[in-house]
Parts: C-alpha cells; sequence; structure tokens
C-alpha cells in the first residue's frame, strides 16, 4: 500500500470534489437550512428538510473548521444551518422532530432518536466553533433528554406493545460511544468516563455475541439472543462502524487489548457481510440464514463501506494486522470502482447486489452530508500517520 498516494487521493477527492459540492448545491439561502434529496448532478428534488441530516450537516462543517482549517465559509455554512435548527428543529424543549418543510413547519414529530443524537453532535461542533454559549447549552441538554432516553428511544411512539417481546437495540450504545467524546468539552469529566465505560460493556461484552462471533442488531432486555426476525438480522455495517468509534476510545483510555478486540470484531464482521459472488457487503443478513424481513438485504451501500475503510485502516494503522491491510484494499477497490462518480460530484449512495447503480442521487432522506466527507478525512488523516 502506498500511504502517501492513497492520503492524497482521499484529501483531494475531500476538499475538492465532495465538499464544494454539499457547499454550493445544499445549502438553502432563502429559508435556511440544508436541502439533502439532491439527484446525481445535485439539482433539488424534494424540499423537506430531515433534522437528522440537517443536524448532520452542521456537525460536519463545524467539526471540518475546528479541527483542520478556520475556513470561513465552513463557519458560515454550518452556522446557517445550526440556526435553522435552533429556531425550528424542536418543539420549544429541544424535542427534535423529525422532518420539516422547507420553510421548517414540523412534518412528522419527534420520535427519532437520531434526531437528538445529531442536534447534540452539531451543536457540540458548532459551539466549539463560535463560543456560544446558546449552542452549548443546546447540545449539553439534547444529551442529557438522549440518556434519558435510552431505555426507551421511541417513547410514547413505540409501535412494540409493551411487555410481549422488549428488544434492545444497538444503535443507542453505539451512537453513544461517538457521541460523548463529540461533546466532551462539555460534560464533567466523572459523568463522561461512566458513560464511556456504560457504552464499551454494551457495545463488546453485551452485543457481541463470543459464541457467534458476531454483533447482532437487537437482544432481550436481559441480554439474551432473540430467535425472531429482529433479533436475528445482522447489519454488518453498523458493527463495523462501531468498532472504529471502539478503537478511537480506545486510543484515548490507553487501552491496546481493547483496540486488539475492536480490529478482530471488524475483521470477523466484515468477512461474515462479504458478498463471496458479487463483491461488497450486504446491508442485512440474518444469522441464521433465513429470509430477512428487509427486502433491500442485499443492496450495496455507501455508509456500510466507506466506515469499513475507517475501521479496517484504523486497525491496520493501530495494530499491524495485515487482514485489516488486506481488507482496506479489497474494499478500496470496490468502494472507489462502484461509489465514486467519475462524471458529477459526490458519491452514489445505493448499488444493486451486482454493484449496479441503483438510485442515481446524491443525497435524500437518508444519504446527506456526513459518511462520504467524514469517511473521507478520517481516511486521510489515518494515511498520513501510516509510513
Amino acid at each position: 500500500m502506498d500511504a502517501k498516494s492513497l492520503s492524497k487521493l482521499y484529501k483531494d477527492e475531500l476538499l475538492n470534489n465532495v465538499l464544494p459540492f454539499w457547499l454550493e448545491k445544499s445549502q438553502d439561502n432563502e429559508y435556511g437550512g440544508y436541502f439533502t434529496c439532491l439527484d446525481r448532478a445535485g439539482n433539488v428534488f424534494d424540499t423537506d428538510k430531515f433534522v437528522w441530516l440537517q443536524g448532520r450537516e452542521v456537525w460536519m462543517f463545524s467539526m471540518l473548521y475546528n479541527n483542520l482549517e478556520k475556513n470561513p465559509e465552513w463557519l458560515k455554512c454550518a452556522s446557517q444551518g445550526g440556526e435553522f435548527l435552533r429556531k425550528y428543529g424542536h418543539d420549544g424543549n429541544l424535542n427534535w422532530y423529525f422532518s420539516l418543510t422547507r420553510k421548517g413547519k414540523p412534518i412528522i414529530e419527534p420520535y427519532n432518536i437520531f434526531s437528538y443524537t445529531f442536534a447534540t453532535m452539531a451543536f457540540g461542533q458548532l459551539s466549539k466553533a463560535t463560543g456560544s454559549q446558546e449552542y452549548a447549552d443546546i447540545a449539553r441538554k439534547t444529551f442529557e433528554i438522549v440518556l434519558s432516553k435510552t431505555t426507551n428511544p421511541k417513547g410514547r411512539w413505540e409501535k412494540a406493545h409493551p411487555g410481549t417481546r422488549s428488544l434492545k437495540n444497538f444503535a443507542l450504545p453505539m451512537i453513544l460511544c461517538n457521541l460523548a467524546l463529540e461533546i466532551e468539552h462539555l460534560l464533567d469529566s466523572k459523568f463522561l468516563q461512566e458513560t464511556i465505560d456504560t457504552c464499551i460493556h454494551e457495545v463488546m461484552d453485551v452485543f457481541y455475541r463470543p459464541e457467534l462471533g458476531l454483533v447482532v442488531e437487537n437482544l432481550t432486555t436481559d441480554n439474551q439472543l432473540s430467535d425472531t426476525f429482529e433479533g436475528r438480522v445482522l447489519n454488518p455495517g453498523h458493527a463495523i462502524e462501531a468498532m472504529w468509534f471502539i478503537m478511537d476510545l480506545g486510543v484515548r483510555l490507553k487501552r491496546p487489548e481493547l483496540i486488539e478486540k475492536a480490529a478482530k470484531i471488524a475483521i470477523q464482521m466484515v468477512e461474515y457481510g462479504w458478498d463471496k459472488e458479487f463483491g461488497g457487503i450486504y446491508y442485512f443478513l440474518d444469522r441464521k440464514g433465513h429470509p430477512t424481513q428487509q427486502l433491500e438485504w442485499d443492496q450495496k451501500l455507501w455508509w456500510v463501506h466507506v466506515e469499513t475503510l475507517i475501521s479496517m485502516l484504523k486497525g491496520y494503522q493501530l495494530t499491524g494486522s495485515k487482514d485489516c491491510l488486506k481488507w482496506f484494499e479489497t474494499i478500496h477497490e470496490y468502494t472507489w470502482s462502484h461509489f465514486n462518480d467519475q462524471e458529477f460530484p459526490e458519491w452514489y449512495g445505493y448499488l444493486n447486489r451486482r454493484g449496479e447503480v441503483l438510485l442515481p442521487l446524491k443525497g435524500g432522506k437518508w444519504k446527506g452530508c456526513f459518511h462520504v466527507p467524514r469517511g473521507l478525512y478520517q481516511c486521510w488523516r489515518t494515511l498520513e500517520t501510516i509510513q
């Protein structure tokens, strides 16, 4: 692997292709916030605004401003999005809606925990970039609401009948691993450490099942496997993404054994999730090999592959694992040859099983300014440290 030329590739793609696309195409200069429903060329095809994607874009440009370069264009982009969210994104009590009209009128009520987690991340980084105490307070208070929801994230919008089949989901402890460090500057150090310890335990000792060698998406509330659709489903990309969060925590906590374990789990998940016939990583699988309830199970999604690039690269950098390096090279080849659009900026998000473009969009209800730029940034900075 030529780390130097790869580092340049990832850096150039981020700074000269992907970021200019979002700066130019996504900002709503009339009403504030961002359009995310963008076709292949970046034209807006729907003006609804999804709060979690608004938060992600605020976070992205704030984080780059804080960590990479004090670029006034990035700060302006982040600040106008933050103001749109502050005014319209919640009900007045920091209960964050799922979606809004272009002008900021609520469409879908606050049911999705990711609206809250990405609002926390957004205002955490934006407070750092601007010095605003109001933004810091929004981040801290929203984080407290997230923690208060850990036992029942959907609250009164939970569809499951209480008491029959109560399951807990991997997404929340996984995102908290990342979220706690994002707003570290706003939290008491003892509280931060307790949150981190709890999340690491949940991810590595509860949802990772050594008897399977896999990370599961759902468990019963007493931490048992469930032989149901939800209990059998695996999301390889989710598990692999969580492993680089854990590796980052391992570095911070000076716990090499945690890093080693995370790298090994990431390899187990990519080996399990790899489509041996057509290449690429499956979206969903059933751990017993039964048909999944997700009809999109065999699609190849951008974020799954981008997050795998980060985990494999960090695993190689931190442990020297040859398996991580081999998988990084395999996923790099697949990702750049399938998701990277040679004619227009930004990357495709959705391929069919054979690796053909399924939807030519560059952004939508679920894809925004997040995984591609964050992945390019993480890979670039990690490659810089590899000799």
